[in-house]
């Protein structure tokens, strides 16, 4: 039986060394996770266990950004499942990444390696693999978490009972790849960056990836949201209208994003900011299987695929290009909101009804690989 961390509390597990697909060796790797609720095997040998993955700027507490959804009773029972949420390789929350110490010194900086999705996926099967975990009943995730869900099903089939993949596409998107590229270019401009060596230097490329978060917080939200709630509204006691442009008299719209790119800047590295989305740019599940449709048909481990209406990093057609093509399609739902891409966290009645969707579906044993079900609210 695996020996898994105290309830609600942040665990480092050490995994070894770590072997990316494009050939880096990444030494004494440690994998940070959460779990809630109690580990089981039904009969057959297979867990309880639900993979919950995180997005682009997540960690492992899923509770905090999630915890609507996780508890006894909800979407994600804890009465009946054990939740499991790492962080991912590359990131910094507890598990390895750029601003980690080296085995030989110092912080590895730009000593990381790039890593894929699929190197995220596979380092999580390793930290599994550590814990004695066999099999998990489901993995399941939005955004970035949503690429590994899928990239899951198409690596580790005989491990995934079931996925939900949400709020993402099979493939990064030129524009996608460009966005995410202006964002590092914004970070790799900041003279704190000193080619990701500033760990050692007292310095910190916060003005840069200050920059990368308000451009993605951007793509982040609905421009209907954005609109309405802002408009053309000067800040309160500024005056954006004035003789002469100044930073310090700001549109309403102005303020609200230098409050997203503070928020963030005090609690996320740079240099996983640019590990990471460079690893979304390299998302593509077609990549040496055949290309995107015949790798999709492949897949054969049931899949919910969900989309938000207004998303504008992931447009709804790209989740509607998923359902066509995947080789089990469970079902299909659309999340309704102004709110754009991060609707999948913020939506959580229409996420709850969802995911218990979900998970009747699977328990009942009812779905075909030609089950669509759409869900309004």
């Amino acid at each position: 039986m695996p020996q898994l961390a105290p309830e609600a509390q942040l665990n480092l597990q050490p995994i070894g060394d770590v072997r990316t697909e494009a050939g880096a060796l990444i030494p004494e790797v440690t994998i940070a996770y959460h779990r809630w609720g109690e580990y089981t095997e039904d009969a057959r040998g297979r867990s309880n266990v639900i993979l919950v993955e995180h997005a682009l700027t997540g960690d492992s507490d899923a509770a905090q950004w999630w915890g609507d959804l996780i508890g006894s009773g909800r979407a994600l029972d804890t009465d009946h499942y054990c939740v499991v949420c790492t962080n991912v390789i590359g990131g910094c929350s507890g598990s390895t990444g750029p601003s980690s110490r080296h085995p030989d010194g110092g912080f590895w900086g730009n000593r990381f390696p790039a890593i894929s999705i699929r190197d995220q996926v596979n380092v999580e099967k390793q930290f599994l693999d550590s814990l004695g975990i066999t099999s998990v009943a489901a993995v399941l995730g939005g955004s970035m978490g949503g690429a590994r869900s899928l990239e899951w099903t198409a690596l580790h089939p005989d491990v995934v009972d079931a996925a939900a993949v949400l709020a993402v596409s099979a493939r990064a998107s030129a524009w996608q790849i460009g966005i995410q590229s202006a964002q590092i270019k914004a970070i790799e401009n900041d003279h704190h960056w000193h080619e990701g060596n500033y760990y050692e230097s007292g310095c910190n490329p916060a003005t840069g990836l200050g920059a990368a978060r308000r451009i993605a917080h951007l793509t982040y939200r609905g421009e209907q949201e954005i609109d309405e709630r802002f408009g053309t509204s000067a800040q309160r006691g500024e005056n954006p209208f004035g003789a002469h442009r100044s930073p310090t008299q700001r549109f309403a719209v102005e303020s609200y994003l230098d409050y997203q790119a503070e928020k963030l800047t005090s609690r996320f590295d740079a240099g996983s900011y640019v590990i990471l989305t460079d690893a979304l740019n390299r998302h593509d599940v077609g990549r040496g299987r055949g290309g995107l449709n015949k790798a999709l048909e492949a897949i054969k481990v049931p899949t919910l695929v969900a989309g938000v209406d207004t998303d504008i990093l992931y447009p709804y057609h790209q989740q509607e290009h998923l359902s066509r093509n995947l080789g089990n399609l469970l079902a299909m739902a659309k999340i309704v909101s102004p709110v754009g891409h991060d609707a999948f966290l913020t939506e959580t009645r229409q996420m709850d009804r969802i995911l218990r969707n979900f998970f009747s579906l699977l328990n009942t044993g009812d779905a075909s690989p030609y089950d669509s079900i759409e869900f309004y609210i």
